[in-house]
């Protein structure tokens, strides 16, 4: 399994940048993908998650300017962020949970991460 994001780039402050991040490979079903991002000298944090139901779960710190989306089909996961500043500066981290079959463990993949930059 690899997941394939995209998307990054250096924007200035309140702009847009819309990531994705196709999942490839052989497997059963996913559970839940989402975006993480790690900022130079801080730990990897959780910016965004959907749940294969639908269910989403955010940042405080981008709530109400980031958007979590999924297309099943193509196994892609967007994250549209709008009203980018500064602090929003990171490797972005394409992140997904999934299992090879319905009755086995789910198993953790991540991406090779989007370098994403706002300047102020």
């Amino acid at each position: 399994v690899q997941l394939q994001a995209s998307g990054g780039g250096s924007v200035q402050a309140g702009e847009s940048l819309t990531l994705s991040c196709v999942a490839s490979g052989s497997f059963f079903t996913i559970n839940n993908m989402g975006w993480y991002r790690q900022a130079p000298g801080k730990q990897r944090e959780l910016v965004a998650l959907v749940t294969r139901s639908g269910s989403t779960n955010y940042a405080d710190s981008v709530k109400g300017r980031f958007s979590i989306s999924t297309n099943n089909a193509k196994n892609t996961v967007y994250l549209q962020m709008n009203g980018l500043n500064a602090e929003d500066t990171a490797i972005y981290y394409c992140h997904a949970a999934l299992q090879y079959s319905s009755w086995g463990n789910s198993y953790n993949f991540w991406g090779l991460g989007t370098q994403v930059t706002v300047s102020s």
